[in-house]
């Protein structure tokens, strides 16, 4: 089961869902309701597990058989799916199950009566139950109790899809049917196949959360430029710089998702030059603009990836701090005298973010803080921190339609060499 695989692992389920779908031969259509599956159950884990420990009088000690109750009832609660239909699902993956063939009138029992009190157990609504206790803490301590609820709230709810355009956002909202926010993005109003709406074969926009959208901007990337693109898979930022006609060099150690961000350029009709290497390895002149989009902890991205709520702990950010000061080390290095460095990461974590901007000023006393101002992030400036840095959070960009509200917590730095 992708959802153990997953906690067990503590990998991200993209990559899980990747390794089953290649080991089952699943058609895309199976594919993609396993993945609905396992998504809507890693958002609503702890209400699920709540509501199933209430109504059992001993939880099962077979970590499978309770996360096979758990995508059952997350299908019954939260998606349209039959209830009968994922009754006889659950029984049927039960018995195929060598270990767990025992237990198909137990799962049946479970799920019916969760079918039963469906109304009873959507009534609770208290979102810190899809929270873990770690990340609730951090929150409230960095956020203050009312904030950090929001963004538990908001985290609860299905992200919305936007895109970057080449050009003429203004015309491309229209046509495609979507919202044009101001930060410059367009969100769509409907989920649909992507792959079908106008533009998408002509390459003339992508996929890419608002929030996910602004480092590049703040980078203010110009023609001719020659700019790096520190941990830049799956490519969007890329895209982003090489529009600008700026000569890129997007780096990441992954040649795997290298090729993944080569693919996306050809398709829309950009050019950049890629390098698989560790990007603390990097050897290059230097660079007139960097932009270091660091691994992190990724816990602004729960909307859009559930499971990374549940896979993460604070060791990882501890460690992952460790990285980000070293790339944002090696970034500086890299850069020409009066050069520009923008730090991001999509995390909510201060260690992530605003320490770190922090830390990296005091270590680099010839680097400045070049303050993000309302005007180059259309007035969105309640992301605006004190110190003139942008974070972003989930509970923010509030639209009329709640559905279509929200981004990705993001949280950007930028800073100017003071060299001459």
């Amino acid at each position: 089961m992708a959802v153990t695989e997953t906690l067990k692992r503590r990998v991200p389920l993209d990559d899980v869902m990747e390794e089953l779908a290649r080991a089952e031969n699943l058609s895309s259509r199976d594919e993609a309701l396993a993945r609905a599956i396992a998504i809507v159950t890693f958002r609503r884990l702890g209400t699920l597990g709540h509501a199933l420990r209430e109504r059992l009088n001993k939880p099962p000690k077979d970590e499978r058989l309770m996360h096979l109750l758990a995508t059952g009832a997350a299908q019954i609660l939260y998606l349209d799916v039959p209830d009968h239909a994922v009754v006889d699902s659950a029984v049927q993956l039960a018995q195929n199950d060598p270990k767990l063939h025992h237990a198909g009138g137990f799962i049946n029992a479970v799920l019916r009566r969760v079918a039963r009190e469906r109304e009873a157990i959507l009534a609770e609504n208290d979102p810190w139950l899809d929270t873990p206790t770690w990340l609730e803490e951090r929150w409230i301590a960095q956020y203050g109790e009312e904030l950090a609820t929001r963004i538990a709230e908001a985290h609860r709810s299905l992200a919305s899809v936007d895109l970057t355009v080449k050009s003429d956002p203004e015309s491309w909202a229209e046509r495609l049917g979507g919202v044009l926010l101001p930060t410059g993005s367009i969100r769509l109003k409907e989920r649909t196949a992507i792959r079908e709406l106008p533009g998408f074969e002509a390459g003339e926009w992508w996929v890419q959360d608002a929030a996910a959208a602004l480092p590049a901007r703040l980078l203010n990337p110009k023609p001719g430029e020659r700019i790096a693109d520190l941990c830049a898979a799956p490519g969007g930022k890329t895209a982003q710089l090489a529009a600008a006609g700026a000569e890129v060099l997007a780096v990441d150690r992954s040649a795997k998702r290298l090729i993944r961000l080569e693919e996306n350029l050809a398709r829309l009709n950009l050019k950049a030059e890629t390098r698989a290497i560790d990007a603390e390895k990097l050897d290059a002149a230097p660079f007139d603009a960097i932009l270091l989009d660091a691994p992190c902890s990724a816990t602004g991205t729960i909307r859009r990836h559930p499971d990374a709520a549940w896979t993460k702990g604070e060791e990882d950010i501890r460690k992952l701090a460790g990285l980000q000061s070293r790339l944002l080390d090696k970034a500086a290095g890299l850069l020409k005298p009066g050069g520009r460095l923008v730090y991001c990461t999509c995390s909510l974590e201060a260690e992530e973010g605003e320490r770190q901007a922090e830390s990296f000023l005091s270590r680099h006393p010839d680097f400045a803080r070049v303050p993000v101002t309302p005007d180059e992030i259309g007035g969105f400036d309640e992301c605006i921190t004190r110190d003139g840095d942008l974070r972003t959070l989930p509970s923010q960009l509030a639209l009329a339609e709640h559905d279509r509200s929200g981004l990705d917590g993001f949280f950007v730095a930028r800073f100017v060499h003071k060299g001459s």
